[in-house]
């Protein structure tokens, strides 16, 4: 049984890196008034933020993919493979995962197996990388998905909002609470707890929230196995690789890679987020 993977643009995989690993993407959209952007390809995490720090509108609307674009692409595959794995990034912040289940229930000729990440970013991209790589070696649907399913057991991701009206203006914070926090200089960590974006602690002051994300990894990173892990930035790659240098020179079992918040998740982080995950190899 031959195996394709698909995964969603909130992945923030680089194209290198689906090309190498044969990689499908199917992208969500930000809206910018009345200008569509299909983001890693009409849109980039750069242009993205430039565009948001010219405008002083409101922020922009995003939406995940049509189901055509499901099924055309499942129709496609289905010429070449017998089963199509596609990791999504949570459905409890989108619909694009229950988007390809009923796209997957639309086509014949090939078994859709959709994956509900639970989250999002370079942290759901290391479960479309390692299914893509179980898939080149020949592994069964089935055996990728029990795969993805033991990964989750020890997937770990944190992120620190840096500007706290981003969320106000994105509807998630009141105005009191951003006027308070930002006097305060409140940096809140969140995480994913049953598929949802919540609160994890808040912090004062931005490095003080970047040292407690490294006693989060510490905790794991200290029992010794080996770690994958990801910084993810929005806009601020030369922080990301302060921390992939600190974080490897002090835990030589953990390795680094650095991503970043695109346009999607970037509309509702803001510029200057920062994010930690990981998960034992």
């Amino acid at each position: 049984m031959k195996t394709a993977v698909v995964t969603d643009s909130t992945a923030y995989i680089p194209k290198e890196l689906r090309e190498k690993w044969n990689i499908h993407m199917i992208p969500l959209n930000v809206v910018f008034g009345d200008e569509s952007y299909r983001e890693e390809i009409e849109l980039s995490a750069g242009d993205f933020y430039e565009q948001v720090r010219e405008s002083h509108q409101e922020l922009p609307k995003t939406s995940q993919p049509a189901i055509g674009e499901y099924v055309e692409l499942f129709e496609k595959l289905s010429n070449e493979y017998d089963a199509v794995i596609c990791v999504h990034l949570s459905s409890g912040i989108s619909g694009t995962f229950q988007g390809a289940v009923t796209a997957g229930n639309m086509v014949d000729h090939i078994q859709v197996h959709a994956y509900d990440s639970e989250i999002s970013c370079m942290v759901q991209g290391f479960y479309a990388l390692e299914a893509a790589k179980l898939a080149l070696e020949g592994k069964a649907a089935n055996e990728i998905m029990d795969r993805l399913n033991e990964m989750k057991q020890s997937m770990r991701a944190y992120f620190m909002v840096d500007d706290l009206s981003h969320l106000q203006r994105g509807g998630r914070l009141s105005s009191a609470q951003a006027f308070v926090g930002s006097l305060l200089q409140v940096k809140p960590l969140l995480h994913f707890v049953d598929k949802k974006i919540v609160p994890f602690e808040k912090i004062r002051t931005r490095k003080k929230a970047v040292n407690r994300l490294v006693e989060l990894l510490k905790e794991d990173a200290e029992k010794g196995m080996p770690i994958q892990a990801t910084v993810i930035h929005a806009n601020r790659h030369e922080d990301a690789e302060q921390l992939k240098q600190s974080i490897e020179s002090e835990f030589p079992n953990v390795e680094v890679i650095i991503s970043y918040f695109g346009p999607v998740i970037g509309t509702h982080l803001g510029e200057g987020s920062l994010g930690l995950g990981w998960y034992q190899k």
